[in-house]
């Protein structure tokens, strides 16, 4: 179920953001915690994080928006094995 892996990914992205993750280590975190993770769901669950309201810390925010954009402007690593649609 996407959901479910979404969700997982979710949690990974708000844990390293929390911790002081950012950019490049914030992504391979997340890759560690889920190494499936694909650019397309990184930036779905980005976009679930930004739309979060308990997720309030304006740092956090940022860091999850700047990797979420990098993602969805280069592609990100992983491009070609999207395929969860």
């Amino acid at each position: 179920m996407p959901q479910k892996k979404i969700g997982k990914i979710y949690e990974a992205l708000i844990e390293g953001a929390y911790d002081g993750l950012a950019d490049w280590r914030l992504h391979d975190y997340v890759l560690e915690k889920c190494p499936k993770a694909t650019s397309r769901k990184i930036v779905r669950a980005s976009l679930l994080a930004l739309s979060d309201p308990k997720v309030e810390d304006r740092n956090v925010l940022n860091v999850i928006y700047a990797l979420a954009i990098k993602h969805r402007l280069d592609g990100g690593p992983a491009t070609d094995e999207d395929d969860d649609d």
